[in-house]
């Protein structure tokens, strides 16, 4: 089966560190002007998904969230999780503190790749 989520190897890095830290975390990404489309990371329940979200997959254990809209917009397409040195937007992700931001790399599935993608959780 084909993934829908990989992570580079300073992503990993990062997650391992935070979990160190803080136990168990989540990510998740949205939709919406206010978070920004950039995937926050947290402590394990400390945000609540809303009904129909969608997990695509786990980094390290970790579920990877998405807002059920932008699943819909972006659900032929492949996300790599990386990090870069920056201040993310509003603050709000733990790796912040660290001057870290998590960053999404899409690439569009193949037609071959389309016929055998893992099933994705739908929350409700």
């Amino acid at each position: 089966m084909i993934k829908r989520l990989d992570a580079t190897k300073e992503a990993v890095e990062l997650i391992q560190i935070l979990k160190e830290k803080h136990g168990d975390l989540m990510f998740y990404q949205a939709g919406g002007c206010c978070e920004g489309t950039q995937p926050q990371c947290f402590e394990k329940g400390g945000y609540y998904q809303r009904m129909g979200d969608v997990c695509i997959g786990t980094i390290e254990d970790t579920e990877f969230w998405v807002d059920k809209d932008l699943f819909e917009y972006w659900k032929h397409a492949h996300f790599t999780l990386k990090v870069i040195d920056a201040f993310g937007v509003g603050g709000f992700s733990l790796e912040t503190p660290l001057k870290k931001t998590f960053q999404i790399e899409y690439r569009i599935f193949t037609e071959e790749e389309e016929k055998d993608l893992q099933p994705v959780k739908v929350f409700d």
